[in-house]
């Protein structure tokens, strides 16, 4: 029981770049490391802070994130329940699968020029993913890499503040449905 009490390998990473290779490293007991007055203890403290950001390369910790694929039929099945022959919706102002505005699309092509096509071209699934993958790049760039689907939805149904507003909470629940378990857990 005697090694569960010690820090070998603190000892050798710290202990063996001060004295210099080849010595024979000296066993820590963990109540050694204890922090003897308030400033060592802040030291410690910010120590492990560092050593915990560096453990997540300063990212923050992804919470409810799903592939891009199940985020785009979840919002697929909301605004034409996953069909591609649907009507145009808002009083004729959203077209396609997507049920993709001429302002989104603006958006979307001004942002990435390589996109080309007619606003019409977004009554086309494969392009108007297309369009949503260069809005989402545009304007919620973090959320799309990582498959965060509430902000990717409520940014798709509000704007790029999407995200920000209460109105599309009511979205986000309905898309939220349609989704399965999220990769990554909350």
């Amino acid at each position: 029981m005697r090694g569960a009490h010690t820090l070998r390998g603190l000892a050798s990473g710290l202990g063996g770049i001060a004295r210099g290779a080849g010595r024979r490293v000296r066993r820590v007991r963990l109540r050694d490391l204890r922090p003897r007055t308030r400033r060592s203890s802040g030291s410690l403290a910010v120590l492990l802070l560092i050593a915990l950001w560096w453990i997540n390369r300063g990212e923050a910790p992804a919470v409810g994130c799903w592939p891009r694929r199940e985020i785009l039929d979840a919002i697929c099945m909301v605004e034409s329940d996953g069909r591609d022959d649907v009507r145009d919706g808002d009083g004729g102002r959203a077209i396609g699968p997507y049920q993709i505005h001429r302002v989104y699309w603006l958006d979307a092509n001004e942002f990435a020029a390589e996109l080309g096509g007619d606003y019409q071209d977004c009554r086309r699934r494969a392009y108007a993913e297309r369009v949503i993958d260069a809005y989402m790049r545009r304007y919620a760039a973090e959320a799309w890499r990582i498959g965060d689907a509430e902000t990717v939805a409520r940014v798709h149904n509000g704007g790029p503040n999407g995200a920000q507003k209460q109105a599309t909470l009511g979205y986000w629940q309905r898309v939220r449905s349609r989704l399965g378990e999220p990769a990554t857990p909350r």
